[in-house]
């Protein structure tokens, strides 16, 4: 009997961090950081890179750049454990920039783990590039690749709005997505309320999960209670 009243208080822990968790696991994907540069600039980028897969590991990453605005110079930081390649190729059509045609150039960066090294449960690996001249564009999607040891690919590539795998975006001179929530004509006002809503959202998604706990947690003692009153 003295086990039972053990485990209660073990339950409760368990679920409240599960409770806690499981919002912020749902809205873990690949960005980039900084997401915004200044064009004609050389900009340092660094791909973030969560592991979502509670049973399998990350073991590559590919980002993929743009053919039609390339970017002539991509250098990367060695991460430890990992071996990256810059992906060389012709470009579909040549490209003038600046007094340069270019006509090959990093289309793709690619990073493979070393055996051990792969991103685990719970964990997140950071890629750092550098890149340019920034092209003078509104803005740069940089779709990843996501590989897993049991050899599930994940396509960050989505660009439509609340998409359930977005491609990492490099703003240049458009504003990011989230400072014009409701168009490039949104007031800062409309941003706060917005924004304001989304987080009671979240905070109400975490009070109703403990709140559910709670009721769970209160049925466990009862029964508890009752066993104790029939033994004796």
């Amino acid at each position: 009997m003295k086990k039972s009243l053990i485990a209660v208080p073990a339950a409760i822990g368990a679920g409240l961090v599960l409770a806690v968790a499981a919002p912020l696991a749902a809205s873990a994907h690949v960005t980039i950081d900084p997401g915004q540069a200044e064009a004609g600039s050389y900009t340092i980028v660094t791909v973030k890179v969560p592991n979502e897969s509670e049973t399998a590991t990350t073991n590559r990453v590919e980002v993929s750049l743009p053919t039609d605005t390339p970017f002539t110079s991509v250098r990367y930081v060695p991460v430890a454990g990992w071996t990256a390649e810059l992906v060389r190729t012709t470009l579909p059509e040549p490209v003038t920039v600046g007094e340069t045609t270019v006509t090959e150039a990093v289309t793709s960066v690619v990073w493979t783990a070393d055996a051990g090294s792969e991103i685990g449960a719970g964990q997140l690996q950071l890629f750092p590039l550098s890149m340019g001249p920034v092209p003078d564009v509104g803005s740069l999607t940089l779709p990843a690749d996501q590989g897993y040891s049991d050899g599930t690919v994940v396509s960050w590539s989505e660009t439509a709005t609340d998409a359930e795998h977005p491609a990492p975006v490099l703003y240049v001179n458009d504003a990011p997505a989230e400072d014009h929530h409701s168009g490039a004509t949104a007031s800062a006002d409309e941003d706060t309320e917005v924004a304001a809503s989304e987080s009671s959202d979240d905070v109400l998604a975490r009070v109703l999960g403990l709140g559910g706990l709670v009721v769970g947690v209160v049925g466990i003692v009862l029964a508890v209670t009752a066993r104790r009153k029939s033994a004796n």
